[in-house]
């Protein structure tokens, strides 16, 4: 620590921000080409995973907000990616669900973000993977429950 603040070279909270940016900025970059942002992506791999999500349960997953992530919706389900009932089922939430379009699109996305973690990655053994994987769960647990 420096006596002004924070060693920068040396924090690893600000070393982990680095590189999430860097992975976003390489995402972004390979998602531009199929007319996609990272949020974009990322909804749709959710609701893949877990179809039938809500407005709120998506921006979550995607770290955005609820308006945000109701704007891009609305896109996505007027350019034919998702579809969302007319009224809601019970409650108020709307469960959204990928078309074929929005499966097939998911395909190639999933193909580019996989390149780069695949690139991300390529520097480390497989023992070096998953201790990073195993420290990132602890920091985030450590982070989420104290």
């Amino acid at each position: 620590m420096s006596q002004d603040g924070i060693d920068l070279p040396t924090s690893l909270g600000y070393l982990l921000k680095e590189a999430s940016s860097a992975l976003r900025a390489a995402m972004e970059e390979v998602l531009r080409p199929l007319d996609m942002s990272v949020t974009h992506y990322s909804c749709l791999e959710l609701l893949a995973q877990r179809p039938g999500l809500s407005n709120s349960e998506l921006a979550r997953g995607a770290f955005v907000t609820r308006q945000t992530m109701n704007v891009l919706l609305q896109a996505l389900e007027r350019d034919g990616y998702v579809t969302r009932p007319a009224a809601a089922p019970v409650g108020k939430a709307l469960p959204t669900r990928l078309t074929p379009r929005g499966r097939r699109s998911l395909e190639k996305a999933s193909a580019a973000v996989r390149s780069v973690e695949l690139k991300m990655l390529a520097g480390m053994t497989d023992a070096e993977q998953a201790a990073a994987f195993q420290a990132l769960q602890s920091m985030i647990t450590s982070l989420r429950t104290g």
